[in-house]
């Protein structure tokens, strides 16, 4: 597997980006991979690399290239620091829909046009504020993402709020899944619960299910709430997905 550096533009700018390619050149299906909001280093490297293996390009960028070239935090993620609040704000700030579809379309034309990107449907898969983004995605090329997995996704039902992700869902034609954390402040019970309704109203192929024990971040192995049965149960639900609706 190979991983090279690229530079994307972009109407608001440049984005940082990684993209991971088989060592043999062979096409594969393409996955537009969003990370959280700690955006492309070592972690979310691995955490791509492993899933590129089971035989995907795979293209990561780095949302947040409006405030920060990676890394966009110069100090550890502690929860509870006021300073990693205020600078959440400061990366999640310029992320207007309109500015997100714009990215969206950059990222997934792309990955498309790869010479190591097979024809076809490309999957989009995202991780905290990257779930939202991941959905936005699908609904960017409604014909062309076929799969969005979202795990411990912030934020995608804000009710009447119009850069609500659950907004998007009419355009969207791809098959979903969304696995959620317990006592997330960023989705909690309530929100879960009203998403799974615009989830029923929508009519497509979904699945959405709670974590039972695992927290924010769960998948993420440098994250403080990291639960490594439950990540690998969240990887093969993912692969799953994959397997079944890029093939």
């Amino acid at each position: 597997m190979n991983d090279k550096d690229l530079q994307l533009t972009v109407p608001d700018g440049s984005v940082d980006a990684v993209l991971f390619t088989p060592d043999d050149g062979k096409p594969l299906p393409g996955i537009l991979f969003i990370p959280d909001i700690g955006s492309i280093r070592d972690t979310m490297r691995q955490m791509a690399r492993r899933l590129a293996g089971e035989g995907y390009t795979i293209l990561m960028p780095n949302p947040f290239y409006r405030t920060s070239r990676p890394p966009v935090f110069s100090f550890p993620r502690k929860p509870g620091d006021p300073a990693v609040a205020k600078r959440m704000g400061e990366l999640i700030a310029p992320l207007t829909p309109s500015g997100l579809e714009e990215d969206l379309a950059v990222y997934l034309d792309t990955l498309a046009s790869q010479p190591t990107t097979a024809k076809g449907k490309i999957g989009a898969i995202g991780f905290c504020i990257g779930g939202g983004i991941a959905l936005r995605a699908a609904a960017v090329r409604p014909d062309l993402v076929g799969a969005v997995a979202s795990f411990h996704g912030g934020g995608l039902y804000k009710g009447d709020d119009p850069a609500s992700p659950h907004l998007v869902l009419p355009r969207v034609k791809a098959r979903l899944y969304f696995g959620h954390a317990t006592e997330d402040k960023s989705m909690d019970a309530d929100a879960i619960a009203h998403f799974q309704e615009a989830l029923r109203a929508w009519g497509g192929s979904f699945e959405s299910e709670v974590y039972e024990g695992a927290h924010h971040g769960w998948t993420v192995p440098d994250s403080p709430a990291y639960n490594q049965p439950q990540a690998e149960r969240a990887y093969s639900k993912l692969t799953a997905l994959l397997r079944e609706s890029l093939s």
